[in-house]
């Protein structure tokens, strides 16, 4: 629950205003929680003398603003996005936990609906060999189940096996990625959002990303490797592979022009 220090609440409103809720009223010329909320945090991040906390979260995470630091250019912030390659060459450097620890960050930090903070992160990393070895192990059924529910993805995905079955260096689905990342969620967008967020993330550590569909419907299609992964009743919002890029970009690539409707 939101807690606000009497002591030090000055009255001044402005929690009262920006409560996406309206879960916080003046009263006697403080402010005061009248009702349950969604603990979005707005009114920590509005109050300006620090008067209130959420005691469930971890407020030694609460940064104060910094002008300069908490800003990004909007030209770089362009070109960061216009420079980004989807990366299916790594090394075979893996990644050390706290840089995944740091990029996942911006996950934990991305907007969700209600506030409901519901994205399940699974960093498949020490047991990333188990973890191909069993999605290999259960593919001949995968498939099977495609050809009714997505006889295009099982037509791909038998062309795949074969190659697999002759060169096991032929890893269609994770080529030499070091980290496969799963992320679920309740509502697909949260882990979607989450995804955009993280991919920046890892651009800014040096990391390249893969946005992985193909292993979104593996997973989806198949029990025994969701419950390997303990994402429980959440759906797979998304499947990315992560690790430091084999390749040297030197240029932004052409786009089509934009579709926009001005109305």
């Amino acid at each position: 629950m939101v807690i606000i220090d009497q002591e030090i609440c000055v009255g001044c409103g402005a929690c009262v205003k920006d409560c996406p809720g309206s879960a916080i009223r003046l009263e006697e010329g403080k402010a005061e929680v009248f009702r349950s909320c969604i603990q979005c945090g707005h009114c920590v991040a509005v109050c300006p003398v620090d008067a209130v906390s959420i005691p469930e979260f971890d407020m030694e995470d609460v940064e104060a603003y910094r002008e300069g630091e908490f800003s990004v250019c909007p030209e770089h912030f362009l070109r960061a996005v216009k420079f980004r390659r989807s990366v299916r060459n790594f090394k075979k450097e893996i990644p050390d936990r706290d840089v995944i620890g740091k990029i996942l960050e911006a996950g934990r930090y991305t907007a969700t609906a209600k506030n409901m903070q519901d994205c399940t992160f699974v960093v498949v990393r020490e047991q990333l060999s188990e973890f191909k070895d069993l999605v290999w192990q259960e593919m001949p059924g995968i498939i099977q189940s495609l050809r009714e529910t997505g006889p295009d993805y099982a037509r791909a995905f038998s062309y795949f096996y074969k190659l697999w079955q002759r060169d096991k260096e032929k890893d269609t689905f994770f080529f030499n990625t070091p980290v496969f990342l799963v992320i679920a969620s309740e509502n697909p967008l949260d882990g979607g959002l989450a995804a955009a967020n993280i991919e920046n993330m890892a651009a800014a550590k040096g990391l390249g990303a893969l946005y992985s569909g193909y292993m979104m419907r593996v997973i989806r299609e198949n029990p025994v490797l969701q419950e390997w992964l303990g994402i429980g009743e959440k759906t797979v919002s998304c499947c990315m592979l992560l690790g430091y890029p084999d390749v040297k970009y030197r240029r932004t690539a052409p786009r089509k022009k934009a579709d926009i409707l001005w109305k």
